[in-house]
């Protein structure tokens, strides 16, 4: 909950999916929704994102890799975290545990400090059918991960573009607002 009347500081962390591409339309919404935005992204993440574009919307880097140990945080310290889009891969490793990337040491991380975490997995339909995948999301959602998951909406194998179209912007930025509140103090977390 914030106290110190400071704008609570919201990282999206994106992985490789074609949604990624459609942040910076995410990131102005989720300003005008009263958050700062600090985006960071796999290294698959990276592909499709315009880093130039986002770093000009929230005026922070974005970062894909740690940072040497000697090195400042360009950061603010996150009072909630978003994956938008999540691949199957993320989900699976996240689940286990595995840090091997900036975006998981996060999230393991904020699992840990009990962030609000909404994630919006979105493998293909053939991925999101393989037996390790129900098992990822059941066991994200037992540590309190919001996910928003319709398995209706789901892109098919090498869909591409079109398939991104389904993708559900307006529940993620609901469901970001609702917890905006919380951060804030004005309602109770879920």
């Amino acid at each position: 909950m914030m106290t110190d009347g400071r704008q609570p500081v919201l990282y999206v962390i994106a992985c490789g999916g074609r949604p990624a591409g459609e942040l910076p339309n995410l990131v102005t919404s989720l300003q005008a929704d009263g958050w700062t935005v600090c985006v960071v992204t796999t290294p698959s993440g990276r592909k499709f994102t315009d880093s130039a574009r986002l770093t000009e919307l929230t005026g922070y880097p974005v970062r894909d890799d740690y940072k040497r140990p000697e090195e400042p945080d360009v950061l603010p310290p996150a009072d909630a975290m978003a994956v938008v889009p999540a691949t199957f891969n993320t989900i699976n490793k996240w689940a286990g545990g595995i840090s091997d990337t900036l975006a998981l040491g996060l999230l393991n991380e904020a699992i840990g400090l009990g962030l609000p975490l909404v994630v919006v997995p979105w493998p293909n339909v053939a991925l999101a059918r393989h037996p390790a995948f129900p098992v990822s999301v059941e066991r994200l959602t037992s540590c309190g991960v919001s996910v928003l998951l319709d398995p209706e909406r789901l892109p098919q194998p090498a869909s591409g573009a079109p398939g991104a179209a389904s993708f559900p912007w307006e529940e993620l930025k609901s469901e970001l607002r609702r917890v905006y509140e919380v951060c804030m103090g004005r309602i109770a977390p879920v």
